[in-house]
């Protein structure tokens, strides 16, 4: 196997084709193609599913991947040391949330630390869709789950809590059940999460008006007065016009845990990230 493969197979696998992973090497498309092949030959196993879309890591791929960021980073950690200048770090990190938490979160610590790390390139992929850390969908996944699986070390983050939220000017009657009332709710696929079941507990008369999966599509739904929207405090609470209703009893609060693939964890870049993330938002 020759070494500097390697920095062909990384570049496919970050650009998803050959004709950008040979841009950003400055190589041809079939040199590209022919180190990829001479590479799988030499391991053995092809590496990645050729698709109408573009290239797509096989397990094996996934397997190789983990091995060779970590090769990559030890490689530009010597260049560093020798240069003197080891304490500049480079690489790109793929993070996965919610996109409330990124937005709202995030976002603020994302831009303390690129503005420390100008050459760590963040890629953050928000949306409700569950990425997997064995597989290397993401680097660092923040989720109100808790993480199962072995391989994956995680921390709980801090505790977020929620309340019931409606237009500011809006008039709302509680009584009956929330007869006549309209909600902004989770989709079907999240009918069971604590706050939409407690939301239908405690206001069992009210009409269903709108569901989605996105905290910012409820709060904004619920500004434009479509109903009422239960939604993360550090969401809600920023959004102007709309208000935190008291009914006695919150909605439930829930925790958020951050977690990494225990083959990352002498990546100083996601150390220094998640570093900073804890820092800023643990409770």
């Amino acid at each position: 196997m020759e070494w500097s493969d390697l920095r062909v197979f990384l570049a496919i696998a970050r650009a998803g084709t050959l004709g950008a992973a040979a841009r950003g090497l400055g190589q041809t498309q079939p040199t590209m193609g022919r180190r990829l092949r001479a590479l799988e030959a030499a391991l053995g196993y092809a590496l990645f599913q050729r698709t109408a879309e573009g290239f797509v890591l096989t397990d094996e791929g996934n397997a190789v991947l983990e091995h060779a960021e970590r090769m990559e980073e030890e490689a530009l950690a010597f260049q560093r040391r020798l240069a003197g200048a080891d304490a500049q770090l480079d690489g790109m990190l793929r993070l996965s949330c919610s996109d409330w938490f990124g937005t709202y979160m995030l976002a603020p610590v994302l831009a303390e630390f690129s503005e420390r790390h100008p050459k760590v390139c963040v890629e953050l992929l928000s949306d409700a869709r569950l990425y997997s850390l064995p597989r290397r969908e993401a680097d660092i996944a923040f989720r109100i789950k808790a993480f199962e699986e072995p391989e994956v070390i995680s921390r709980r983050l801090l505790h977020c809590s929620y309340a019931l939220y409606a237009r500011s000017e809006a008039v709302v009657t509680l009584s009956g059940g929330g007869a006549g009332l309209r909600l902004i709710t989770m989709d079907t696929a999240f009918a069971e999460m604590p706050d939409a079941l407690w939301l239908k507990r405690i206001l069992p008369a009210a009409q269903i008006a709108m569901r989605s999966n996105s905290r910012v599509l409820q709060a904004e739904f619920c500004r434009q007065g479509i109903g009422l929207a239960v939604l993360p405090r550090p969401l809600g609470d920023r959004i102007p016009g709309i208000v935190p209703i008291d009914l006695g009893e919150a909605p439930p609060g829930r925790d958020t845990y951050v977690g990494y693939h225990r083959d990352l964890r002498r990546l100083s870049r996601l150390r220094a990230l998640l570093d900073l993330v804890i820092e800023r938002l643990a409770s």
